[in-house]
């Protein structure tokens, strides 16, 4: 048994030992002429024509990393805010409320005036978009409309000439015609000068209390005494009988709505 074992391993060798017959190589193939017109193209839609969910993160994303910079310059929240803070300064109270509750109060009741703007912002371009009856191009053009007439509503002409002089432009024809990079710091000055002057109105009466209160005490000779101790609380208590918060933040959501 272990002979023909043996036999056999040693017919299988001199097989493979046993040089075989070289072949003829095959014929190349010649290379085919590219065809004219035809280029690389990036899809950024997926099969049924709504954009790629990869395409609608990285949208989110980029929005989410400007949206403070939208905030401030293009809603309510810098007027609220800085009407807010003068209103705290005149009651002379430095650090009360925080200045996490006032934006906090600012952010919300700005989301409170811009609803209905963001809403058509949302109808005319955002849903057409994901739903794929509007390109990204077409959706910022038709989105942004909304948004520009509420800035358009509440910024000066007187402004808006400003800035078009400042930037060396043509007087826009119309309204729509006003490009964005020329109504957004429009928008801004006009809403400091109104935010400015409400704090002014709100300033005066606080004002008149804290002279009232240093006359008395230079009167009774009490000059070591700091007025502003005295004052704070007639302030304070003049501002609850008044309802203070509730008449700035009226007047806050009039000045946008008509009402005030």
């Amino acid at each position: 048994m272990s002979l023909l074992t043996t036999a056999v391993v040693h017919g299988t060798l001199l097989l493979h030992a046993l040089p075989f017959a070289p072949t003829d190589p095959a014929v190349p193939t010649s290379p085919t002429t590219p065809a004219m017109g035809e280029s690389v193209t990036v899809g950024l839609n997926g099969v049924n024509g709504t954009p790629s969910s990869s395409i609608v993160v990285l949208l989110a994303i980029t929005v989410l990393s400007v949206a403070p910079s939208l905030l401030i310059m293009m809603t309510s929240f810098t007027k609220i805010f800085v009407v807010l803070t003068i209103t705290r300064n005149a009651l002379g109270l430095q650090g009360v409320p925080p200045n996490q509750v006032l934006a906090g109060l600012a952010l919300f009741l700005s989301l409170f005036i811009m609803g209905p703007v963001l809403s058509d912002v949302n109808d005319s371009g955002v849903q057409p978009y994901l739903a794929g009856d509007l390109t990204f191009s077409q959706a910022v053009d038709v989105g942004k409309a909304p948004l520009q007439d509420f800035m358009l509503e509440h910024t000066r002409e007187s402004d808006l000439a400003l800035i078009t002089r400042a930037a060396d432009q043509e007087n826009p024809e119309t309204a729509q015609d006003v490009p964005f990079t020329t109504l957004v710091p429009a928008f801004m000055l006009s809403e400091l000068r109104a935010a400015f002057i409400m704090g002014f109105v709100v300033f005066v009466p606080f004002l008149v209390i804290d002279l009232v209160v240093s006359a008395s005490l230079m009167s009774m000779g009490m000059m070591m005494l700091p007025p502003t101790m005295v004052s704070l609380p007639f302030k304070l208590l003049l501002f609850v009988l008044v309802d203070g918060w509730g008449l700035v933040l009226t007047s806050l959501v009039g000045s946008y709505t008509g009402g005030g």
